[in-house]
C-alpha cells in the first residue's frame, strides 16, 4: 500500500468510499469533495494498492480553532497553513473491503507527518462514540462531547498534541 496526495480523478472512488462509511446525513457531497480536492491538496491523502485502487482517504484543513465546528463541514474549507495551527480531520474513511488492515492507522500517521511539516501544534477531529477506541489506540485523547449537531448525531472531540 502507498499513500499519495489526492488527484481530481480520485473523486468517484472517494465519493463511493464516503457513502459506504457514512449515512446520507453525515456524508460529504460531490461539491464539498471537489472543493476539498481543489483547496486542501496539501492535507488530502489517499491510500492506494500497488495497482492504484483507492482503499481509503483522509482530509482536513489547517486552521487556528481548537476543535472542529459544524460550519467547517459545510463551508468551502481552506487551510490557513500558518505555523501553530490545528489540522482538523474532517474525514477518515476506508473502503469496508480493506478495513482491518491498518490503513486507517497509516493514514493517521501520514497526516500527522503533514501536520508536522506545516508546524501544526495538534490534530483534532470529531467522531461517534463507537470510534473513540480506534483513535485512542492511535494516540488521540478524548476531550469530551463536542458541541456539534452534525447529522443530528452525538459527536466527541478527540485531539493529539504533536
Amino acid at each position: 500500500m502507498k499513500i499519495t496526495s489526492v488527484q481530481l480523478n480520485d473523486l468517484p472512488e472517494i465519493l463511493r468510499i464516503e457513502n459506504l462509511g457514512f449515512n446520507p446525513a453525515e456524508a460529504g457531497t460531490r461539491a464539498q469533495y471537489q472543493a476539498r480536492i481543489q483547496h486542501l491538496k496539501e492535507t488530502f491523502l489517499v491510500a492506494r494498492t500497488e495497482d492504484n485502487t483507492v482503499t481509503g482517504f483522509i482530509v482536513g484543513p489547517i486552521i487556528k480553532a481548537p476543535y472542529i465546528e459544524d460550519w467547517m463541514y459545510e463551508a468551502d474549507a481552506r487551510s490557513e497553513l500558518t505555523p501553530g495551527g490545528t489540522l482538523m480531520i474532517l474525514t477518515l474513511a476506508v473502503d469496508p473491503v480493506f478495513q482491518g488492515q491498518g490503513i486507517g492507522s497509516r493514514l493517521l500517521g501520514a497526516i500527522a507527518q503533514q501536520a508536522k511539516q506545516f508546524k501544526c501544534q495538534r490534530i483534532a477531529l470529531t467522531c461517534l462514540a463507537d470510534r473513540i477506541p480506534f483513535y485512542e489506540h492511535n494516540g488521540y485523547q478524548n476531550m469530551g462531547r463536542a458541541a456539534s449537531t452534525h447529522a443530528n448525531e452525538t459527536w466527541y472531540n478527540l485531539a493529539k498534541v504533536l
